[in-house]
């Protein structure tokens, strides 16, 4: 089972839904849990907000926070995750932020990459340090932030069952 399933099925069983924000990644989050047969049943949709003021005017990240730190930040990802999470009314909202490359960006090289998750339990930040090309970071950042939502589902799964 691939982590995408893996997810789609802790959604379901959950009564969950997900809504995604992506940058680096351009949709391929979204893309990736909709490839899954029956994930319209807890996929909300998706924003992609590359340019960084779609960033504050579609997902609400504070124009101050962007102009202060820059897009490839935790607390960037974790306000793209909040927002989006509210905007399109999803239980859980998945964001990712970062450096692709193949040059550095915002002083950042490439593969510093921020992920995060807003839920009922709150937000979860990680931050990654991919290696390789553009896609093979793409392709990192997607598994990551699946598989943080796939733990995510389980830990909340077993403390409603303690």
């Amino acid at each position: 089972m691939t982590v995408a399933e893996d997810a789609v099925a802790a959604l379901r069983v959950a009564g969950a839904t997900v809504a995604t924000a992506e940058s680096l990644t351009g949709g391929q989050v979204c893309a990736t849990l909709v490839s899954v047969p029956g994930a319209s049943d807890v996929v909300r949709g998706g924003v992609v907000a590359y340019a960084a003021e779609l960033k504050t005017t579609l997902l609400g990240v504070a124009a101050g926070l962007v102009a202060e730190r820059g897009t490839v930040d935790a607390d960037v990802a974790a306000a793209m995750a909040v927002g989006v999470r509210d905007r399109l009314g999803a239980t859980y909202g998945l964001a990712t932020t970062g450096v692709a490359g193949p040059d550095s960006s915002e002083g950042k090289p490439p593969g510093t990459v921020h992920v995060a998750i807003a839920g009922p339990e709150g937000v979860e930040t990680a931050l990654l340090g991919l290696a390789g090309s553009r896609d093979d970071i793409r392709t990192g950042t997607v598994a990551a932030v699946l598989s943080l939502l796939v733990a995510r589902l389980g830990e909340e799964s077993r403390s409603q069952r303690s």
